[in-house]
Order: C-alpha cells, then sequence, then structure tokens
C-alpha cells in the first residue's frame, strides 16, 4: 500500500534524499520517492504514519 503526504519546504533535489534517507529508515518502509516540486512524498509498505510523520519532521520538513 502507498500514501502519500504533502510536505512543506522541499527545493531541490538534495531535499528530497535527505526525506527518502530518513523515511527509509522507519519500520515497514519498502519504497520512498520525493517531488520537491508537487511538495509530495510517497510511501509504500505498512508503517506506522505516525513514524514517518515524525520522520518528515526530523528530516526538517513540515506536513501541510
Amino acid at each position: 500500500m502507498a500514501r502519500t503526504y504533502t510536505v512543506e519546504g522541499m527545493q531541490c533535489t538534495g531535499c528530497e534524499t535527505t526525506v527518502i534517507e530518513t523515511v527509509e529508515a522507519v519500520e515497514g518502509v519498502t519504497d520512498v520517492t520525493a517531488d520537491h516540486e508537487a511538495d509530495t512524498v510517497t510511501v509504500s509498505g505498512d508503517p506506522d504514519p505516525a513514524a514517518v510523520r515524525a520522520a518528515i519532521g526530523e528530516a526538517g520538513y513540515d506536513l501541510a
């Protein structure tokens, strides 16, 4: 199952990489894609949504 989050503050591919690497560490995540132009992060697998939100925050970004 995939879930898409709207993330504020990503401005470049480096931002995407930061978010991807942080969210990939969450238990249950099987794949992550980020698009700074669309302000989205799509997470596949069966992670705890609260853990994904926390990881995005730890990466320095806010959920819209």
